[in-house]
């Protein structure tokens, strides 16, 4: 498993040199709470980005695309559960909207241009996708996918699947949580995550929350 092992692995994103835009489509939404789930390989770095954006209430690391028989860390890793390893945002739409996330996720917290890897993670459990709660949640993600494939953000098309949850989002297991924030000096978590929220910090300061 590659997150056991020290992998020397420094994110590049093939980004063209346009500027990343906001999405055209971005309605308000009526509820107090929101929920947005997302999955862009090793769960560990996704869930900090999200844990460092104000407006997140909470980010939870967990498992999408499956059953729940199925939603543990030993059977998802084999890459035979349907399950990728993802994240659940739970946000204030007052604060953020659905749209701004999902431009942070595009723009920091992974390579939409890979399938089924992100990095030194191989297998269609480190899939990039969008499991979306509701019509509107499809439409404003299969908008801004055509819009960023449109304006050539990437050198390469998007390939970030957008489906339903079969079952639901299952949370992983307690030592997965907020991993990056009790083991900073993990390798893998220096080379691979501890870049995210650089550029989280970067691109978004109004949104950047503290170390």
């Amino acid at each position: 498993m590659y997150k056991t092992i020290f992998t020397i692995f420094v994110a590049t994103f093939s980004r063209a040199a346009a500027s990343f835009p906001a999405p055209l489509l971005d309605p308000p939404e009526p509820e107090p709470t929101g929920i947005a789930i997302v999955a862009g390989g090793c769960f560990w770095g996704v869930e900090a980005v999200f844990d460092h954006v104000a407006g997140v209430r909470q980010a939870i690391s967990g498992y999408a695309g499956g059953t729940r028989e199925t939603a543990r860390y030993e059977r998802v890793e084999t890459g035979r559960t349907g399950h990728a390893e993802a994240v659940e945002v739970i946000y204030d739409p007052s604060r953020i909207s659905y749209g701004k996330l999902l431009e942070i996720f595009f723009s920091v917290a992974h390579d939409p241009t890979q399938r089924n890897r992100q990095g030194p993670d191989e297998g269609p459990q480190y899939r990039s996708a969008i499991f979306y709660l509701n019509d509107q949640q499809r439409r404003v993600a299969e908008a801004y996918i055509r819009q960023l494939n449109e304006a050539k953000i990437f050198k390469r098309r998007i390939a970030t699947e957008v489906a339903p949850l079969p079952e639901g989002f299952f949370p992983a297991e307690a030592y997965h949580q907020h991993y990056l924030e009790h083991n900073r000096s993990n390798p893998y978590i220096m080379f691979n995550d501890l870049p995210k929220l650089r550029r989280l910090k970067r691109d978004f300061p109004e949104l950047w929350t503290g170390e």
